[in-house]
């Protein structure tokens, strides 16, 4: 699979994410707190992914 396609996937992930903290952050503070550290771990290995060589 191409390097491009993994980055774009992270990407998408981290989106998710982000949005499941902006739905679940009223109800549940500990689980929008989770998911946004995944979203930023989906989106930092986007970022190291890319960089990589």
């Amino acid at each position: 699979m191409p390097k491009e396609v993994i980055v774009v996937l992270l990407i998408a992930l981290s989106g998710i994410l982000v949005g499941g903290v902006k739905s679940t952050y009223e109800n549940s503070k500990p689980m929008a707190a989770l998911l946004g550290v995944l979203a930023f771990l989906a989106a930092g290995g986007a970022v190291a992914w890319y960089v990589s060589s």
